[in-house]
This record gives structure tokens, C-alpha cells and sequence, in this order.
């Protein structure tokens, strides 16, 4: 159904080195950069090793503003460990826990996930779930 998602960021490089790192366990790289100083519109693009992007961060400084309760934006995992990288990841590079990795019965019998809010306050999850027909 979705093509791509873009976030709108307050600082490229701190944004860019967060979803480098909470990318990378998910399985998804950089696939273009266009970052230069002074660029007010300087942006990052990830998706899958070779492919196009399936999410970018823009910079929008001080116009970025994540969505409130409500909003979340959920990144396929290959695998538990994945899930659990992305959460660690997550909270070294200066995001905020917002659930541990673990199972989620309420969503399935097989979903596990985590949740953490990025630093401009997006909220993200990392999630593989064994009954999903498509998985990662």
C-alpha cells in the first residue's frame, strides 16, 4: 500500500547516525544521501541493500514536529534478535524506551516487538511476527 514515509528532522546528522544504527539490525542501509552544509534541505534515504527508499528523514529544523499519541511507525525485523539490536541501538544512540523487547499477545501469538520514541519524538517500532503471511 505505501510507497514511502519521510520524517521531517531537527538535526540531519544526529537524526541520519540514530537510524543508521537502529536501521542496520532491521536489515535496511542508507541507499542515498544528500547532506551538505548550509543545504536546508538536506536529507537521507533507507530502504533495502540495492533498492529504492521506503523511508527518508528531511531536514526541517525548526518546522519538524512528530505526531502525537496515537502515531507510530512500525519497521519489519528479520528476526527476535534484530528486535532486540534495534531496541539497544536505539536507546544508545539517545532515543527513549517506550516498550522493552518481548512478546505482544495482545497483537498476535507471535508478535514481538519494542518501542522506543527516536530523539524529534517519532515514535518507531521494530517487529517480526511469525503469523503475519509477509513477513520481514
Amino acid at each position: 500500500m505505501l510507497h514511502h514515509l519521510s520524517f521531517g528532522v531537527r538535526d540531519i546528522v544526529r537524526a541520519a547516525r540514530f537510524y543508521d544504527a537502529v536501521l542496520a539490525p532491521l536489515g535496511y542501509v542508507r541507499v542515498w544521501t544528500d547532506i551538505e552544509d548550509g543545504d536546508p534541505d538536506a536529507a537521507v534515504g533507507y530502504g533495502r541493500p540495492g533498492g529504492g527508499d521506503l523511508f527518508a528523514i528531511k531536514l526541517r529544523a525548526d518546522r519538524a514536529a512528530a505526531p502525537g499519541e496515537g502515531f507510530h511507525l512500525a519497521f519489519a525485523a528479520p528476526d527476535r534478535a534484530a528486535v532486540q539490536a534495534f531496541h539497544a541501538a536505539a536507546l544508545a544512540q539517545g532515543g527513549r524506551d517506550n516498550g522493552a523487547p518481548g512478546l505482544r499477545p495482545d497483537y498476535g501469538d507471535d508478535y514481538y516487538a519494542a518501542f522506543v520514541v527516536d530523539p524529534d519524538g517519532y515514535r518507531i517500532e521494530a517487529v517480526i511476527d511469525g503469523s503475519a503471511c509477509c513477513g520481514a
